[in-house]
């Protein structure tokens, strides 16, 4: 008899979406079928899946160990999420080539079902990194006697959630710096920055709206740019192995002596790129949006306010937040905001408490005569006499300022 071939073996899953990617989270179920093609009749031992989901980091160093002793230090470090292991057919032994136990599968195309839950547990966002990566895949296996086996893995999506519509991703960020430039003994005035924007969380494909007001009083000419920069941070052994990438800038004009620049909302867009990592102890990766002077021949005056790329985009709620301090960012004042120059006065005793209302109260305490007993003479006297009397009239000048005495010390004035 002649035995029969594997044409294929597939994975395929069941996906959460329309755009047919498999995308989960963690608690969701993870389900999708094994498709097995063969031309003919096989005998298998067993056709079994595996799950699992790691986080991992990997770098080296070179380090000296004398005049001419060098080696090579690793660094790796590795999380794991979850293990799951599940047999489709046949039993857990494949280590013998018994022709006992052997299941037969006929010719044609065959499908087996598999399931398994995530963690409830935060999971890592799937990430590939420059020394490292967070990684969730699914891997068949099919064993026969005599041959050897036939494995394939396929990936699948893991996003972490970040709801940007927490208090604290809604938050304003906001700097302000100041930079002197000396070239031996001279000295030319500052260069100021100040920046704010509107919220700290943002998701991929939104606009970043940038508020800045840039004052040259430098005898050089500057230019005010802009940059989203991406920080990856892998952890192992105690050290860190950082790498900070450019994701994307904007340019201002050229800022000439003594001239002022001001950004009502100048728009940066941030480009498809992955969620922050925050929850992973060997991997993490951060945002930040660095609005910055450069200045020719010295060192740049920049200001970094950090960012946060979530995965769930601002609600229509928090639109309408969002555009409202958008519109007083516009109209604030850098040093503060500013106020009327003449307050208005309260209104007039007259006009909230009536004639008749000031006759009645002047009726006698009956409910109070027990408090009227109870309380001394004079004290008594002098409660009635100012109880009803109007308050003062409002004045914009204090007609009693506070003067020195002899038992207060005073002091000179500046």
């Amino acid at each position: 008899m002649v035995l029969g071939k594997v044409k294929s073996l597939t994975i395929s899953f069941d996906c959460l979406n329309d755009s047919n990617v498999p995308v989960y989270s963690s608690g969701d179920t993870v389900s999708g079928r094994v498709c097995l093609e063969v031309t003919g009749e096989i005998r298998v031992k067993s056709l079994k899946i595996y799950a699992r989901g790691h986080a991992k980091v990997r770098w080296t160093e070179s380090r000296n160990a004398g005049s001419n002793t060098a080696y090579t230090q690793n660094y790796t470090e590795e999380v794991e999420y979850f293990n799951h292991k599940d047999i489709l057919i046949g039993h857990e032994r494949d280590d013998d080539n018994s022709e006992e136990g052997l299941h037969t599968i006929h010719s044609g195309r065959h499908e087996y079902a598999f399931s398994f839950e995530l963690p409830q547990t935060p999971l890592a966002t799937s990430f590939e990194g420059r020394h490292g990566s967070v990684r969730y895949w699914v891997k068949a296996e099919l064993h026969r006697p005599w041959f050897l086996p036939v494995k394939l893995k396929k990936e699948f999506t893991v996003f972490e959630h970040i709801d940007i519509n927490t208090p604290s991703l809604l938050s304003p960020q906001a700097g302000t710096k100041e930079k002197t430039l000396c070239c031996w003994f001279c000295t030319s005035g500052p260069i100021s920055l100040s920046a704010k924007i509107e919220r700290k969380g943002y998701t991929p494909g939104e606009s970043i709206q940038i508020f800045a007001e840039i004052e040259n009083c430098s005898s050089r000419v500057v230019v005010p740019k802009a940059a989203i920069y991406q920080t990856q941070a892998f952890y192992a052994k105690g050290k860190m192995k950082e790498v900070k990438q450019l994701v994307a800038n904007l340019r201002g004009e050229s800022l000439s002596s003594g001239k002022t620049e001001t950004w009502n909302g100048k728009q940066l867009k941030i480009p498809p790129v992955s969620p922050s990592i925050l929850d992973c102890s060997i991997i993490r990766v951060e945002y930040s949006l660095m609005v910055y002077v450069d200045i020719p021949g010295a060192m740049d005056l920049f200001l970094n306010l950090p960012l946060v790329i979530g995965t769930i985009p601002l609600h229509p709620f928090g639109s309408r937040t969002s555009s409202v301090s958008s519109q007083c960012s516009m109209n604030m004042n850098w040093l503060g905001l500013t106020l009327p120059e003449r307050p208005e006065a309260p209104p007039s005793y007259a006009e909230v408490v009536t004639e008749e209302q000031r006759q009645s109260s002047l009726a006698p305490l009956g409910a109070c005569d027990d408090f009227e007993r109870a309380l001394p003479g004079p004290l008594f006297a002098y409660i009635q006499e100012f109880r009803f009397l109007p308050p003062p009239l409002y004045s914009e000048i204090d007609p009693n300022p506070d003067q020195p005495t002899d038992d207060r010390p005073s002091f000179p004035s500046r």
